[in-house]
């Protein structure tokens, strides 16, 4: 698989062979070992990085790896790019080391793989969120409207997200290559909220 990953006005075509893809699974999993307690992602502590983070955090590491000529860190790093981000085409590298400024250009027809995983990462999100229940259906429909943000363009990209009231936290959506398929699970999350929310009180 290629990655392409574009640092100023300068390309270079990643070509990951699959055996590499096939057996980086234990570093990939190291990786993410090493980024659970936590990132410091320029000036920001991350205590949890999501999915988009831990790929941001990676793309450093492979912007590193392409300024020091070393081929084979490179190849490991834009692989856990290409296992963790299955419809990803390029990365735009950051020069000045803001980690939050890499940004991931997605193919514009996901497989339906990605699109399968991704309403049920954001259905999971809506209804396992420690919301309240048993609310009318004005109130369920006001409340779902707060806990879902409208989608948002990042990059190339859209998402949105939803509000976690067991940990108080906002959890975003997964990448999403086109609008209308972000519109698309958003109203699948907003719908999996407003039901979540009228609990037993309908």
């Amino acid at each position: 698989m290629i990655l392409k990953a574009i640092v100023e006005d300068q390309e270079y075509s990643l070509n990951v062979p699959e055996s590499v893809l096939a057996g980086c699974d234990d570093y990939c999993d190291k990786l993410d070992a090493d980024m659970d307690g936590g990132w410091q992602m320029s000036r920001e502590w991350v205590a949890q990085p999501n999915l988009e983070q831990r790929c941001q955090i990676v793309a450093d590491k492979l912007l590193t790896a392409l300024e020091k000529e070393n081929h084979k860190l490179g190849m490991l790093m834009a692989a856990y790019i290409l296992k963790r981000l299955p419809n990803v085409e390029s990365v735009e590298l950051d020069i000045q080391g803001e980690i939050q400024n890499n940004t991931f250009h997605l193919r514009d027809a996901p497989g339906a793989g990605a699109s399968d995983a991704a309403t049920a990462q954001v259905e999971q999100a809506a209804t396992a969120a420690g919301a309240p229940t048993g609310l009318s259906r004005m109130q369920a429909m006001a409340q779902a409207g707060n806990d879902v943000t409208k989608v948002f363009k990042v990059g190339k990209a859209w998402r949105f997200s939803v509000y976690d009231h067991a940990g108080g936290t906002w959890q975003e959506s997964p990448l999403i290559a086109t609008e209308q398929e972000a519109e698309r699970l958003r109203q699948a999350a907003f719908k999996e909220r407003y039901e979540a929310l009228i609990g037993d009180g309908s």
